[in-house]
């Protein structure tokens, strides 16, 4: 299986000089009014945890998500994919309440509800601009919820073991447990393996990276913030929580960690993975 590692980052400026696969959210793009050249492959997340945490609904109509994504493929150039507009399914999305320092106010819907409006969305996307490459999104809790999931889609007329690439939501918050390899594994039983793992940090890779085809963190961030001072040797900024060099030196750290996977190694391809 070949494997990709993508870098998260909030610097779209990076698209331009990293060098290496990077994720970037849509509500970090959209305010630039002249956007990078991409200098290798990267992936749009569409920004709906972020959504669903203020709202607990998507302010961000499909037609204007489309307008943009477009915008972001001509302009920027090398998008692989994009994440359509999900509805995650972890139970503080739902209920509301709070998260360690996160908020979120709740969407006081039901799971298969925020199921429903996340296969709808890819299929409204995919009819209004089959040229661009939205992938669908698996979405629950429970691992009965996700092959509920799968189902729906089914039923909407996806056949998701054909998909170049399928999304797994709702897990990263539990990526180094068990319950996560199931999930996984499950979705392998039922022939989707074409899986990305969203927010996945080094344990969730060392128990089931190999059951990937690409992944994404933004860990590095956070890292950089808890060194309280640069590490990387620079003057100019009190910490390492959006530097560049240190955001590579991590992912390199990172690649060398869950090296004994042999496909894992193919992240370190970099753009050409």
């Amino acid at each position: 299986m070949n494997t990709r590692f993508l870098l998260g980052t909030h610097q779209p400026g990076w698209l331009g000089k990293a060098g290496v696969p990077l994720f970037v959210a849509d509500p970090r793009l959209r305010v630039y009014k002249t956007l990078p050249r991409a200098a290798a492959p990267w992936a749009l997340d569409s920004g709906g945890f972020t959504e669903l945490q203020y709202f607990g609904r998507w302010t961000i109509t499909p037609a204007e998500y489309v307008a943009r994504v477009r915008r972001y493929r001509d302009e920027i150039g090398h998008l692989d994919w994009a994440a359509p507009q999900d509805w995650m399914c972890e139970p503080v999305v739902i209920a509301g309440g709070q998260f360690g320092p996160l908020r979120f106010v709740g969407t006081h819907l039901s799971v298969i509800e925020h199921q429903r409006r996340t296969v709808d969305n890819i299929a409204q996307l995919r009819d209004m601009a089959p040229d661009l490459p939205f992938v669908p999104v698996i979405q629950g809790y429970t691992r009965d919820e996700y092959l509920n999931c799968v189902d729906l889609y089914d039923k909407a007329g996806f056949d998701l073991t054909t998909e170049p690439l399928v999304g797994l939501g709702s897990v990263c918050r539990r990526q180094a447990t068990g319950e996560a390899h199931d999930i996984i594994r499950a979705l392998h039983a039922c022939g989707i393996t074409r899986l990305h793992g969203f927010g996945v940090k080094t344990l969730g890779l060392q128990r089931y990276g190999d059951l990937l085809a690409s992944a994404d963190s933004l860990a590095w961030s956070r890292d950089g913030r808890l060194k309280r001072r640069p590490v990387c040797g620079s003057t100019r900024h009190k910490n390492c929580a959006n530097c560049l060099t240190f955001a590579l030196e991590w992912r390199s750290r990172l690649l060398d960690q869950i090296a004994p996977a042999p496909q894992l190694r193919l992240f370190d391809l970099g753009g050409a993975a």
